[in-house]
């Protein structure tokens, strides 16, 4: 399979927001994410990197 999981990087430790994500759409401030089960979050923040090989997306969240 092919989809990723979206983390919140900060301070800490990245945390797993969603897993199985098919899409990551840019929408100005936010990112909406869509797994491929339908569920869908919004994120107020900008995409700071992919992580193809592992799968991962990193999502730095803006206040």
């Amino acid at each position: 399979m092919c989809e990723a999981s979206a983390y919140i990087i900060g301070a800490q430790d990245p945390v797993l927001v969603m897993e199985s994500v098919d899409k990551a759409e840019p929408d100005g401030e936010n990112i909406r994410l869509i797994s491929i089960f339908g569920e869908q979050k919004i994120i107020r923040g900008k995409i700071h990197s992919l992580s193809l090989v592992d799968h991962k997306i990193y999502i730095e969240e803006q206040p």
